[in-house]
């Protein structure tokens, strides 16, 4: 499976939630890739993905069709298999061609509106750990995940 996550940014600065970026890491440790897909090259967003150790990174698509068939065809997946979490209509033409198209609580209301599911946190704060815990919760891989954190 691979999640793709969108990055919208509104203005110059960009702040990332911690909570996310652990959310991702614990994602990764079962074997999920994690691409980020954004219509901006951003320096900020690209040192933040490398410390996570995401190298999906696709920054400057205005089509991020073209990223999605990019990174299926190098992992050999198919759309089924692929999530993609957005905020804005630039994420339609992605979040209606994966098996999983959700939509962060702030999205504009047409990605809601086609989105197979809906946060309760917004980006940037939280949102994607949400998508993250669903997904592990999903694949039967939290409860494993947190019993190492009780040890």
């Amino acid at each position: 499976m691979v999640v793709f996550i969108s990055t919208t940014t509104v203005t110059n600065i960009k702040s990332f939630n911690a909570q996310d970026g652990h959310g991702i890491k614990m994602l990764r440790q079962t074997g999920v890739e994690i691409a980020v897909i954004s219509g901006r090259k951003s320096v900020v967003v690209a040192k933040r993905m490398h410390d996570l150790g995401i190298t999906h990174v696709y920054l400057g698509y205005d089509d991020k069709r073209v990223a999605l068939s990019e990174l299926l065809e190098k992992l050999a997946l198919s759309p089924q298999q692929a999530a993609h979490v957005g905020d804005d209509v630039l994420d339609l033409p992605i979040m209606s061609r994966v098996g999983l198209g959700v939509a962060v609580a702030d999205a504009n209301f047409a990605v809601q509106h086609y989105a197979d599911a809906c946060t309760t946190r917004t980006g940037g704060q939280g949102a994607v750990r949400e998508v993250c815990d669903f997904i592990l919760q999903a694949q039967g891989h939290f409860d494993a995940l947190i019993a190492a954190y009780l040890a």
